[in-house]
């Protein structure tokens, strides 16, 4: 039977969004929802983090440039964060939540590693 391995972006992409996960785990954040679909778009994690209902953007990259990743986010991806998050508070009822958008960037080292770095209150830079 032949079976489509995913492309290696899709397998870095799957790969850092579970690394982002276990590290915003250990940092104390909740973690209620991975991939979650919308009409609009997807939000690659969802978290609470002691009040406050996160919204999580996953960039990752195989080293480190000079750009910040919350500065790869172009209007348009803005926009479909925004529209994604109220979609997820319309079906789970959570209007009333204090919320705020991360970023949290993957960058996988040569020997197998990878650096992680939490940006916090990204859209609010915008």
């Amino acid at each position: 039977m032949f079976r489509m391995m995913g492309s290696a972006r899709n397998r870095l992409g799957a790969t850092a969004e579970k690394l982002a996960a276990e590290h915003l785990s250990r940092l104390g954040y909740t973690i209620l929802g991975r991939n979650c679909r919308f009409r609009t778009g997807e939000i690659d994690l969802v978290a609470r983090e002691g009040g406050c209902l996160v919204f999580v953007e996953v960039r990752s990259a195989r080293r480190r440039t000079e750009v910040a990743p919350a500065e790869t986010i172009g209007p348009r991806k803005q926009s479909r964060m925004l529209a994604a998050a109220a979609e997820y508070l319309t079906e789970n009822d959570l209007w009333d939540s204090q919320c705020r958008f991360d970023v949290v960037e993957v960058v996988f080292q040569s020997g197998g590693s990878a650096d992680i770095k939490v940006w916090k209150d990204v859209l609010e830079e915008f």
